[in-house]
């Protein structure tokens, strides 16, 4: 046993042509002494010639197609380690080659997938190290000049007290912008799932509503609500009271005083619809597919407290929960976000 599985496969073939050749002069001598005619015999004898051939005839075809295999084979690896791009399979046919091509092509195309997909986190994770370096650079001088001009320079104790709450108020920034992203992140990375109950609507959203009331007050406008009590949806109360509270807070800013925003809850057959509507200033079309993205902020809302990772954290909330969010708005006609949950 040790021997025919060491065995190549050109040795098998000539171990089988030598066993035709054996057989067929066996047979051709069988034939002689029973038959006593010589042209039988040298029929016999060329008939076991030619078919002793074909094996070796066999061997240098097999031979070539393997060495053209290997060749492409061999070709084909070396494009994927360097990258470059497969080209068509090795052989057309249904073979045991062309499997093994087919299968290697699928493997490199596999392999072209996961390495695109870490392209694309190495350039999320760039840019998010690069958005984080832009929203920490501002705090971080104030914070600085603030330290060093305490230190540096002997200010009356009012002075004083307006450098440190700036220095609390930066700090406060920063404390904000490093708790969002680790919700950011590790909503990205999977690391927090949500868990989907059915739990009154009502409730998530007072939870969220109660945390805009006194800025509400504050700038004067008027808040109103829709929502059926006992309406049951599936969600995870928690961080949907999060995403809904980050829209109410954007209502807020960019609402003026005596301006309205008004939340209404609608089941549908398959899906509830939550519409928070504000008559702020508006969202110019162009921009609208921009604001869901991490630290986006419009030019023009720049003097407006706020880092741009609100809506960017609500969209990822609803998404990971089967839902979707749209925004309807025109410049100084205000603006209407609408969540859809589902109800399964």
């Amino acid at each position: 046993m040790g021997q025919g599985k060491g065995l190549s496969l050109t040795g098998i073939l000539w171990f089988i042509g030598a066993g035709i050749a054996v057989t067929s002069f066996a047979l051709c001598v069988g034939i002689f002494f029973a038959v006593r005619n010589v042209a039988a015999v040298i029929a016999c004898l060329v008939t076991s010639a030619v078919l002793s051939v074909w094996p070796f005839v066999l061997v240098r075809v097999l031979r070539n197609r393997m060495a053209y295999f290997t060749d492409e084979l061999c070709r084909k690896m070396d494009d994927m380690m360097q990258g470059k791009a497969m080209g068509k399979t090795i052989f057309d046919e249904d073979t045991m080659l062309d499997r093994i091509s087919h299968q290697l092509n699928r493997l490199y195309q596999m392999l072209q997938s996961n390495n695109r997909a870490i392209e694309e986190q190495r350039a999320d994770l760039q840019g998010m190290v690069s958005d984080i370096s832009h929203q920490v650079k501002t705090p971080v001088t104030n914070l600085k000049i603030a330290a060093t001009t305490l230190l540096e320079q002997e200010l009356p104790r009012k002075q004083q007290i307006e450098y440190l709450q700036s220095i609390n108020g930066q700090l406060g920034k920063l404390d904000f912008l490093m708790s969002a992203m680790v919700k950011s992140s590790r909503l990205e990375m999977g690391v927090i799932t949500l868990e989907k109950h059915p739990s009154l609507i009502y409730e998530t959203l007072a939870q969220a509503l109660g945390g805009i009331f006194l800025k509400a007050e504050e700038k004067r406008l008027r808040v109103t609500v829709d929502c059926p009590g006992d309406l049951l949806v599936p969600h995870d109360t928690k961080w949907t009271s999060e995403a809904l509270f980050n829209i109410l807070e954007n209502a807020v800013k960019y609402t003026s005083p005596g301006g309205r925003i008004s939340v209404t809850v609608v089941p549908w057959e398959a899906c509830t619809k939550i519409d928070i509507a504000d008559t702020g200033r508006g969202i110019a079309e162009n921009v609208q597919g921009a604001i869901f993205k991490r630290f986006y902020r419009e030019p023009e809302v720049h003097d407006v407290e706020g880092i741009g990772i609100g809506l960017y954290l609500t969209r990822e909330i609803i998404l990971k929960q089967g839902g979707r969010i749209k925004v309807t708005s025109a410049v100084g006609a205000g603006t209407t976000f609408t969540i859809f949950l589902p109800n399964d």
